[in-house]
Order: structure tokens, then C-alpha cells, then sequence
């Protein structure tokens, strides 16, 4: 191969590489999700892991009483209105109202996207919940009601899926690469906050936590790929080539 051919082919490699970066990425969330479950349902079940565990809710809650929390009287407050984003209830009303949206704006794809995201993460936690059916923190240490089993926090893996997938639809709206950062991080920060408040008011385990986002971010990303793939088919057949992110007529 000739000089001017290696560097034709590198040229392309690049363009291919700039292209195709969102796809890597997310391939690669899904592939790190998935290894940082294992080892956290590995982790778990050793006293390493439980130490952490114990460690973190002690620093958050020092005394059995759930209304002496750290910080201050509103902390607490403010940590009950925070986690409520990532409720069922809650992420329902707002599916409800983006659905509408996307389909009013004929964007099939995504609205089918961000239901089949919520609904599969639900079946997820769910499942998941049954299989590992961990006990939650002790009762006298949650600040709020729970219902079930503690592994994965349920409010951390919906809140990814959700706050994630709306996060990478609305980037399409913004050519401008700081206002894209802006809306990722915006949705990176929901989720945090809904799984900190989760630890923060006892109902769940640091671990639970972050085994929910490892398999939000996982499932959503998984989404995003299988809908990029048919917009990819899609474009092929019609000799057109696709952007990013994934979006439809």
C-alpha cells in the first residue's frame, strides 16, 4: 500500500470513526452496564460489599431514628420531593405527555422507543427484585414507604432509562455542541439525584442504587442502538445517510 492509499484509508477510517461515535458509545455503556451488575450482585453477597453498604447508610442516617438524617431539618424535605421523579407515578404522567408529543410530531420511532423503554425497565426491576429478593435497610432507618424487595432500586433504573432516552431524543433539536452537553447532563444529574435520595432516605442500599443505574443505562442505551440500527436499514434502502441521534420522519 502507497502512501497516498494510507492516508486515503485513514481519512476514511476517520470520517467512519466520527460517524459512528454515538453508536460506539452506546455500545459501550451497555457492555459496562451489564459487567458493573454482575459485579455488584457479586459484591452484594460478600461482607466487602455489605460493609460498604452499612458504611454509607450510617454516614447518612448516624441514628435509628429516620427523622435524624445529615444536614439540615430540610434536607430531608427537599430529598422526599427529589426521589418522587423517579416513581412509577411520576415518569408515568411525564411518558404520557412526551408520547403524545412525539407522536403529534409523527416521530413513531422515538415514542415507541421511550414506551418499550419503560415498560422492559419495569419488567427489569421487577424480575430482578424477585430473583435477588435482598431486604431493604431496616425499617426504622427509611424516611419513606417501600413495598418490595431492595436489589436494584427500582426509582435509579426507571429514572435512567427514562431521563437518559428523553435526554439523547432532545439533542436532535440542538446542532450546537454545548447545548448538547447540557441536555446529557441535565438527564445524567436527574438520575443521580433520584438514586442519592434513595440511599439518602434509607430505602435503599448504596449498591441497590448503583446496580440500578449499571442496568438503566444499559437498557436504555440497548434501545437506542436497536432503533439506530433500523434507521440505519432504513436510510441504506433509500440511499440516504443516516444522522445522528436517532430520530424519523
Amino acid at each position: 500500500m502507497t502512501t497516498s492509499q494510507t492516508l486515503a484509508f485513514a481519512r476514511r477510517a476517520l470520517r467512519v470513526a466520527r460517524a459512528e461515535i454515538a453508536a460506539v458509545t452506546a455500545l459501550f455503556v451497555v457492555a459496562f452496564g451489564v459487567v458493573a451488575f454482575a459485579e455488584l450482585a457479586d459484591d452484594m453477597k460478600e461482607t466487602d460489599g455489605q460493609a460498604l453498604d452499612h458504611a454509607v447508610l450510617a454516614a447518612m442516617r448516624p441514628n435509628v431514628d429516620p427523622s435524624d438524617a445529615l444536614g439540615p431539618w430540610w434536607l430531608e424535605e427537599a430529598a422526599a420531593d427529589l426521589t418522587s421523579l423517579g416513581g412509577i407515578a411520576v415518569l408515568g404522567l411525564f411518558a404520557t405527555v412526551v408520547v403524545v408529543f412525539l407522536i403529534m410530531q409523527r416521530k413513531r420511532l422515538s415514542a415507541l422507543l421511550l414506551l418499550v423503554g419503560l415498560s422492559g425497565g419495569v419488567a427489569l426491576s421487577e424480575g430482578l427484585k424477585a430473583v435477588f429478593d435482598r431486604d431493604r435497610p431496616a425499617q426504622a432507618y427509611q424516611a419513606v414507604d417501600t413495598i418490595n424487595a431492595s436489589f436494584p432500586s427500582g426509582h435509579a433504573l426507571l429514572s435512567a432509562v427514562f431521563y437518559l432516552s428523553i435526554a439523547v431524543m432532545l439533542t436532535r433539536a440542538f446542532p450546537e455542541r454545548h447545548f448538547k452537553a447540557f441536555i446529557l447532563g441535565v438527564g445524567v444529574l436527574l438520575t443521580l439525584v433520584v438514586g442519592a435520595t434513595r440511599v439518602y432516605l434509607g430505602a435503599h442500599w448504596a449498591t441497590d442504587v448503583l446496580a440500578g443505574w449499571s442496568v438503566g443505562a444499559a437498557w436504555a442505551m440497548a434501545l437506542w442502538l436497536v432503533a439506530y440500527s433500523l434507521q440505519r436499514l432504513q436510510a441504506s434502502r433509500a440511499g440516504q445517510t443516516p444522522v445522528l441521534p436517532v430520530d424519523e420522519a
